[in-house]
């Protein structure tokens, strides 16, 4: 008896699909994932998140600022200057910063810059 209800059921699903009845709900759930989709790439488009890049500032000017990661493999991005860029602390040549940006245009902008504290190790020289 039981096998014969799974049986029915399975019949009942494929006659389903077979004449159609189901493609009005397959129309929408795909509608709603392509919603779903956009929503999410336009977000990123939007750069509503920030990145981060810890590193020495090698060179600063009006318009933008370059930020050394030092190390074994030694990476430098330039970053161009938002118009309301925050900082905290006194951004200069040689200072250890935190900058998040955002990618705009394929230009990384910074938003904020953060100058990191030097320890006492760094002063003392040892």
């Amino acid at each position: 008896m039981r096998q014969g209800r799974i049986f029915f059921s399975s019949c009942a699903a494929i006659a389903l699909v077979a004449c159609g009845a189901l493609a009005p709900l397959q129309a929408r759930a795909a509608s709603a994932a392509s919603s779903a989709k956009s929503s999410t790439a336009s977000a990123r488009k939007a750069g509503t998140s920030y990145h981060q890049f810890t590193g020495y500032v090698t060179a600063l000017d009006k318009s933008s600022l370059t930020v050394e990661k030092r190390g074994k493999s030694p990476t430098s991005k330039v970053f161009v200057k938002h118009a309301q860029m925050s900082t905290t602390g006194d951004v200069a040549k040689e200072a250890r910063v935190t900058v998040y940006y955002r990618d705009e245009g394929g230009k990384a902008v910074a938003h904020r810059v953060i100058v990191k504290a030097e320890t006492a190790q760094a002063v003392g020289g040892q």
